[in-house]
């Protein structure tokens, strides 16, 4: 009956159920009543979902394993996991309640990476003690499982269908306390292996030539999105990344312009700093146009390529983004701050702003804005959010402003409107 049941199954879901209250539970319970709480927890999963296999993996959490033949079979075993904890347990010494903490993660079946579902499934639990809600990561598909020439033309075929989403990441400008701008993020969520991470599907839409279309659907979203931002109060520019494929296409150049011309939207472009290389006299041309119709340039990842100022001196740039290589290393690394620093006052001498990619702790903020950095982008302000969650975001902070950034915003309660 199992060998069937996974025959059957499409997708695999990992779950963590931490107990919030563990600490307090072993000061006043003791170790032995605590290992005995945590095999309850156990059984009760087992017994409300008896698929699924569960067991204790340390004295505050355990370990859910569940396969099914469709999504919404999983999402329905996640209401029923979190109701089902909601109840206390009967120990032979008391009844005692317990704060379930659930994070898990999804992957399309079959796939053989368990050591990076478990590593999804961890990072979600983080998360999920953070954000105070169940947190659901999918494994993006790995390349080496994926038919390119079959995934080109599924790719046309959710652009032809809205079989794409966008999430969106703020940047804010500290020494403004504002948001400055948000940044779109193309997302795919595959019938069949789920969740693709742009850096498998973005190279096949280039190399089918598709990723012109793809882009104008991104532009299109990007748009209806800011006429719904602006209705709710707010008038924020959103920029979209732009392959460097595109920045020589007479005909994308065209169909952009006219697209934002006759929208009126505030629109900025992404482009990386190497994309300008194969042809830098159409590129920077091109680049100009936009700028004259209102569309700003940023220079996306600094740092990741080979970075070149003649290149750099030309292009009409408002922005220049570091990228998170540089970021992450730097309250622990001897380099990276003096290349941070340097970059920083090349921009500026250059009459760009800064933008840091990949801020996640308060202590790389404080550096950041010690250097004069101007604006911060990552996961210490928000993670790349849904329509109704950023509006929500963007609402909280005109009613609160911006004024604890040295420590975590209080608005991740507002990530629950977002996909998990």
């Amino acid at each position: 009956m199992v060998a069937a049941a996974e025959v059957e199954a499409q997708w695999q879901l990992l779950v963590l159920v931490g107990l919030g209250n563990f600490t307090v539970l072993r000061r006043h319970l003791g170790h032995a009543v605590c290992a005995t709480l945590i095999n309850a927890v156990a059984g009760r999963v087992a017994v409300c979902i008896p698929d699924a296999v569960a067991r204790p993996t340390t004295p505050s959490q355990v370990e859910v394993m569940i396969r099914a033949p469709s999504r919404e079979v999983l999402d329905a075993h996640l209401v029923t996991l979190g109701e089902a904890l909601r109840y206390p347990f009967l120990l032979p010494d008391g009844e005692y309640r317990i704060e379930p903490i659930l994070g898990a993660a999804l992957a399309a079946v079959p796939h053989d990476d368990d050591m990076r579902l478990l590593e999804e499934a961890e990072h979600a639990l983080a998360d999920a003690q953070v954000e105070a809600r169940v947190v659901v990561r999918e494994l993006a598909a790995r390349s080496d499982r994926l038919d390119r020439i079959a995934l080109s033309h599924e790719l046309t075929r959710a652009i032809e269908r809205e079989g794409l989403f966008v999430e969106y990441q703020p940047k804010i400008h500290v020494r403004q306390q504002r948001i400055a701008s948000v940044e779109a993020l193309l997302r795919w969520r595959h019938p069949v292996h789920g969740m693709i991470s742009p850096i498998e599907f973005i190279p096949v839409a280039e190399e089918s030539r598709i990723i012109g279309p793809l882009t104008l659907w991104v532009l299109r979203r990007v748009i209806a999105d800011q006429r719904q931002l602006s209705a709710a109060g707010h008038d924020v520019r959103i920029f979209i990344n732009i392959s460097g494929m595109l920045l020589g296409d007479l005909n994308f150049v065209r169909d952009a312009c006219a697209i934002v011309r006759d929208s009126g939207a505030k629109i900025g472009f992404e482009i990386t700093e190497t994309s300008v290389i194969h042809d830098p006299e159409s590129a920077i041309s091109n680049l100009q146009l936009f700028v004259d119709m209102g569309i700003a340039v940023a220079i996306d990842d600094y740092g990741a390529g080979l970075s070149s100022l003649s290149y750099l001196k030309q292009l009409p740039a408002c922005e220049l983004k570091i990228d998170k290589l540089f970021i992450t290393q730097l309250t622990s690394s001897n380099r990276d701050p003096l290349i941070v620093r340097s970059t920083i006052d090349l921009a500026h001498a250059l009459e760009m702003e800064v933008v840091a990619e990949g801020v996640e702790t308060p202590a790389t903020l404080a550096l950041l804005t010690v250097m004069g950095c101007d604006m911060i982008q990552g996961y210490l302000i928000s993670r790349p959010i849904g329509l109704e969650a950023l509006i929500a975001f963007l609402t909280e902070q005109e009613h609160q402003g911006i004024a604890a950034l040295a420590k975590p915003l209080p608005f991740a309660r507002l990530v629950a409107h977002a996909r998990g």
